[in-house]
């Protein structure tokens, strides 16, 4: 490896690792918690007995999974303006973001919700809990050890997906390496130190997942 190539690799790092601690974790952190926080709105609203609800609920699932998540952002980045509503990049970027992970992740929250067994509601009545009472008491904090895993593996695939925000001009890790790359001239090396700064990013999400796990495990009854 020549000194020029040690020089890239090196003076490009620090420029990528900022970037990623500075935009791309605030990014997948505020997108992933005002996407939870509509995955359980939009869960709840699908096993409501309210028929609009239920359908409206439907509908916004049905349109973000059958949709690409870049497409999404260029309809708000690009596309609202012409509307007459205009939006930063990183705004647009976390509108995006917000509703992907609120389509994906609501299926997840409904899915843990039904595998509670109606046992647990029952037992919840019979000491006089009205259903909101139930679902909150005992139903959601089940459902929570049972979802930790698929949602653990959404906020790690969340971390990736940020990297299309290069794409509505976001200066995230991903348009950072693309930027030192058109000065460079070397894609390969640019592009494979970027893979290996996601690569570690998400190493470190996945211990965390392993330990969280493990910690819920300790709850529940063998």
């Amino acid at each position: 490896m020549n000194e020029r190539i040690v020089h890239i690799l090196l003076s490009s790092f620090l420029p990528m690792l900022e970037a990623g601690i500075k935009v791309t974790v605030p990014l997948t952190l505020v997108s992933f918690v005002l996407g939870l926080i509509l995955a359980l709105l939009t869960a709840l609203a699908r096993l409501s007995n309210i028929k609009p609800l239920v359908l409206l609920a439907k509908f916004y699932v049905w349109i973000i999974r059958g949709t690409p998540l870049l497409v999404q952002l260029f309809i708000i980045f690009y596309g609202l303006p012409a509307s007459g509503i205009t939006l930063d990049a990183i705004t647009a970027a976390i509108i995006g973001f917000t509703l992907s992970v609120g389509a994906y992740n609501s299926e997840i929250i409904r899915a843990a919700i039904l595998s509670i067994p109606k046992g647990q509601w029952e037992a919840g009545y019979s000491i006089g809990m009205t259903d909101k009472q139930a679902l909150i008491r005992i139903v959601i904090p089940q459902a929570i050890r049972v979802s930790i895993p698929p949602l653990a593996n959404s906020f790690i695939s969340l971390v990736k997906d940020t990297s299309l925000a290069a794409s509505i001009t976001v200066t995230e890790m991903f348009q950072i390496g693309q930027r030192i790359t058109a000065t460079t001239y070397e894609p390969l090396l640019i592009y494979c130190e970027v893979a290996f700064l996601y690569l570690m990013f998400c190493t470190v999400l996945s211990k965390v997942q392993n330990v969280l796990e493990k910690r819920m495990d300790r709850y529940v009854a063998k």
